[in-house]
């Protein structure tokens, strides 16, 4: 195989993006709608609000990014 063949084509930083950023939003607004139960010993019942949204609209942007980029070329 030739460097810079790969199986998916030209589009393997994009999928990455997309499948990274998609697992951040979808981590995160898990987190916010089903807390952890049973904390342990220094662990959070919930996680901030407020970094969770941030992570969320970051996970979002990428994702949604990643799309339009492979939808538009």
């Amino acid at each position: 195989m030739i460097f810079g063949d790969s199986v998916f084509g030209d589009n393997l930083v994009v999928l990455l993006v997309m499948a990274l950023g998609g697992a951040l939003a979808a981590g995160n607004l898990m987190a916010l709608v089903r807390p952890n139960p049973t904390p342990g010993q220094g662990e959070l019942e919930r996680p901030p609000l407020g970094r969770a949204v941030a992570m969320i609209a970051v996970g979002l942007l990428a994702a949604v990014w990643a799309i339009v980029s492979l939808v538009s070329g």
